[in-house]
């Protein structure tokens, strides 16, 4: 009961908040909370859940072949398109879905498939996963909950992804490959086989130092000593037997002897960056 002299609670209704750029197809259901930015395209077989953001020029394909669906408080960034026509030679147009979950952030040119008549017909992506620029989930792909794939990674069809795992950068996951729930696979890596659950998975990575860029730096006028100077240093760190540490102190007692201050500025440079590394060199 209102209090005595109290005005009547007004309800306000929601507006959708679509920009009068954005194409949006009749038979598309958009809530009233949701946000449309600018140059958006909404194919008429797309349900959105409540809250969810379009930033500007999104694209989610939902036509007569191609159901989506998206689940509430879902963001997503400019240039992104979701539901997509699988890339299959053997899809003929057969009407297939993707289904998305709650809370998950798809960043800029994240493209996703929907399924196949062949693999089951839907694309699923769980809820609160993290997916970063350029990734690509191909069709009749299962993402589970909480799932990060950072930039550039990419599924091939009928990809498997478990709860919390996460998928590093520029890599590749063969077609039929399961990743086990809390596994993280180190960027790089292309996946061709199974990985196991709670695994730390990652190709080896053996980078090597092969010596000094002398054509690059006497393009950027290096003169003959103070090439000199960075080779005697680059020959302590890499050809000597001495590690990283004790190599460092040879190189600073070169620069104490050097009786030329002007060609030793960039190796007391390179003594002061290794010395400053937090995560160690490649040498």
């Amino acid at each position: 009961m209102s209090a005595p002299g109290a005005r009547p609670v007004q309800k306000v209704k929601k507006v959708q908040r679509i920009h009068p750029t954005a194409i949006v197809a009749r038979g598309a259901h958009i809530p009233a909370s949701c946000t449309i930015g600018p140059w958006c395209t909404i194919g008429p077989n797309v349900i959105l859940g409540e809250d969810c953001e379009l930033i500007s020029h999104v694209v989610l394909v939902g036509d007569v072949a191609g159901h989506l669906t998206l689940g509430a408080g879902n963001r997503i960034f400019p240039f992104a398109c979701l539901g997509v026509a699988p890339q299959d030679l053997k899809y003929a147009g057969e009407p297939t879905r993707c289904e998305i979950g709650d809370g998950n952030t798809f960043r800029e040119y994240v493209t996703i498939s929907r399924g196949t008549a062949g693999g089951g017909g839907i694309t699923h992506i769980g809820s609160g996963c993290l997916i970063m620029a350029y990734t690509h989930i191909g069709h009749d792909s299962t993402i589970g909950e909480g799932c990060i794939l950072a930039n550039s990674a990419t599924l091939a069809g009928h990809v498997i992804v478990e709860d919390y795992a996460v998928v590093g950068a520029l890599c590749p996951v063969h077609q039929f490959c399961r990743i086990g729930r809390y596994a993280y696979i180190g960027g790089g890596t292309t996946i061709t086989q199974d990985v196991l659950p709670y695994s730390l998975t990652s190709i080896e990575r053996n980078n090597h130092a092969y010596g000094l860029n002398k054509v690059g730096l006497e393009r950027r006028g290096f003169t003959p000593a103070q090439l000199k100077q960075l080779r005697h240093a680059y020959r302590l760190l890499q050809a000597s037997r001495l590690n990283t540490t004790d190599a460092l102190a040879a190189i600073r007692v070169t620069l104490a002897e050097s009786t030329e201050p002007d060609a030793v500025e960039h190796v007391q440079y390179l003594a002061d960056f290794i010395a400053n590394s937090q995560r160690g060199i490649i040498k």
